[in-house]
């Protein structure tokens, strides 16, 4: 039976371009996975969209001359175009400054302040001297109170965990421009977070098969709920939709508040969108249905603890009771929270805000999509932080992809195309031959296996195995010495190209602009891996780009589909180009190594 499956992928900031740390957290791991499940026969819905709103947006605006809108029209321009060349099948990548998202967002405070879970608190709020403007939380940093780190937010500790206010930190600073901020007594909206940890924690005692490290993180947090902003003192935002406080124009919605809604708005506007307003439904109300979230490890307390809350008092299934909304009804909870830890360079998290970035763009343009999604997938950090280098990224392109992959493609190719001109017919099998075909078709239920539990490590290692196995074949069995035995030179090059075709659906999700090559130098005609389209939308009379795609014309299913023999094969091109040696040493010269 066809299931629907929900892949809701981190909302990158509007703030500047990604860098590969970014999308070594949200994008690839996501990406894989919707293309698995799409390929298994699954009814994928994979949105997301750029975090827009928030002062970090003003800040950039101020930077660059520019008002918050411009800034944030500029940069989802430049996110949604890399996200499209990365090839990420978002079936909605759109943005929270649509009157969609304002909508949604607006309807899920109005239940949660019904049902009781949002309440009104003074806090002290941090300022900045300089401009008094209310400075974010992750926009500050200090001493960790409880562990004792440098590094940690005015949201929270990354070393401990710990949730925290600005004014818990120990010698607090901004970052923005080192200054020491000023707290204010202020009167705010609070999400009443100790009013669900009962339901929170009886819903994670079930989540038996996260990662754990997600897991030990999520219930630590439980530990010490308290009662959470969900306001701030700004003018670009969402507006509050309280009776006398709507037309404050000083007052918006905190943005990571309405960030993570916006996995429900987007899914809305997708449905729109679609022509089937109630589509949305199938994801958010069926008990049948999974939703998988994807992001990198400083969201985790997001994702896992805050939204699941979110969603539990929208449902009136806390401690206060309440009902759910009649406009948005009630919606199903996470079953799975796919966070990767941190990429870094150098023993430093890549972060623009803090040292050096290889930016997505500038990645794409020099070395093309797959060997990113590659290195993300082989190399990346899925389970404990990685230090990307030039050095690792070299070897693995020249003998991984190219050494590996493109030379088991080209040479069964060549060698079929020089003999035959064609797919040959099969003779009678050997003993060795048959032990090939059993290890790749057998691959599938073990990589698919994987692939459906997010582990993407594991699944495109045991991929390549494959590739492996059909290298040492072609070396053991020496179909170019077969020349006075052409029976046998034919049945050693179909079952070469039968292990090419299940390897190459096999790397589909990984490398699928590869896999289309690989589809058409075997023969294959039309769309074997779809890729998304960028689209340009009208709100109020002005435009901007989503990102969308049909996924469901796409030939690559998960199945080892016989090789058909007679079909021609021209001559092929190589797959992968190798990398200069001394780009280890010396990095590309937008992002250089420094001596």
């Amino acid at each position: 039976m066809c299931a629907n499956v929900l892949a809701a992928v981190a909302w990158p900031y509007a703030n500047g371009p990604r860098h590969i740390g970014h999308v070594s957290g949200f994008g690839v791991p996501s990406d894989v996975f919707a293309r698995y499940m799409r390929m298994a026969g699954h009814r994928v819905l994979m949105v997301s969209g750029t975090d827009e709103h928030g002062t970090a947006i003003q800040v950039k605006a101020d930077q660059e001359g520019l008002i918050a809108r411009e800034t944030a029209d500029k940069y989802h321009g430049i996110i949604a175009r890399d996200l499209q060349g990365l090839g990420l099948t978002y079936d909605l990548y759109t943005r929270t400054t649509t009157q969609n998202h304002r909508e949604v967002v607006q309807e899920v405070f109005r239940t949660l302040y019904r049902n009781g879970y949002v309440v009104k608190q003074t806090q002290m709020g941090a300022i900045s001297p300089s401009t008094g403007r209310t400075l974010p939380d992750r926009f500050i940093e200090g001493t960790c109170p409880h562990c004792g780190y440098d590094g940690a937010r005015g949201d929270q500790c990354d070393n401990c965990g710990r949730q925290l206010d600005p004014i818990d930190l120990v010698n607090p600073r901004s970052r923005i421009n080192g200054e020491t901020p000023e707290f204010r007594e202020n009167e705010h909206f609070f999400l009443d977070l100790p009013a669900l940890a009962d339901e929170l924690s009886r819903w994670l005692g079930t989540r038996t098969d996260w990662r754990p490290n997600v897991l030990a993180f999520s219930h630590n947090l439980l530990k010490e709920l308290r009662p959470r902003a969900i306001t701030r003192d700004l003018d670009w935002g969402v507006p509050i939709p309280v009776e006398g406080w709507e037309g404050n124009d000083m007052k918006r919605i905190y943005v990571w508040f309405d960030a993570v809604i916006g996995y429900l708005s987007a899914s809305i506007e997708w449905a729109k969108r679609s022509g089937n307003p109630d589509a949305w439904k199938d994801f958010w109300h069926d008990p049948a249905a999974t939703s998988y979230y994807f992001m990198g490890k400083d969201n985790i307390v997001f994702h896992s603890v805050i939204w699941p809350g979110i969603l539990l008092g929208a449902n009136g299934e806390g401690s206060h009771g309440g009902e759910a909304s009649e406009v948005l009804g009630t919606l199903n909870l996470p079953t799975e929270i796919v966070s990767s830890e941190f990429l870094t360079m150098k023993g430093s998290k890549v972060a623009s805000s803090r040292g050096a970035s290889i930016f997505v763009g500038d990645f794409l343009r020099e070395f093309g999509p797959d060997a990113l999604r590659y290195y993300i997938a082989v190399a990346g950090p899925e389970n404990q932080d990685t230090d990307f280098t030039w050095e690792e990224f070299v070897r693995r392109i020249n003998f991984e992809l190219a050494n590996e992959w493109g030379n088991l493609v080209n040479r069964s190719i060549s060698m079929a195309h020089k003999n035959n001109g064609a797919v040959p017919a099969a003779g009678e099998l050997h003993e060795v031959d048959r032990e090939l075909l059993a290890a790749s078709s057998g691959a599938f239920e073990t990589v698919g296996d994987l692939l459906a539990h997010c582990k993407f490590k594991a699944a495109i290692t045991e991929a390549m195995r494959v590739v492996g196995l059909a290298n040492k074949y072609l070396s053991d069995t020496e179909p170019w010495k077969l020349k006075d035995d052409p029976a046998r030179r034919d049945t050693v090059l179909h079952v070469a190209l039968q292990v090419v075709q299940d390897a190459n659906t096999l790397l589909t999700p990984f490398l699928p602009h590869a896999a289309q090559k690989v589809h058409e130098a075997l023969g294959g005609t039309g769309v074997w891996a779809a890729m998304p389209e960028l689209v340009e939308v009208d709100e109020d009379g002005s435009t901007y780009p989503v990102l969308t795609g049909d996924y469901t014309q796409q030939q690559a299913t998960w199945v080892s589909t016989p090789i058909e023999a007679g079909r021609p094969l021209a001559k092929p091109s190589p797959l992968f180009s190798k990398l200069d040696e001394k780009l280890a040493q010396t990095g590309p010269e937008w992002a250089p190594i420094q001596a």
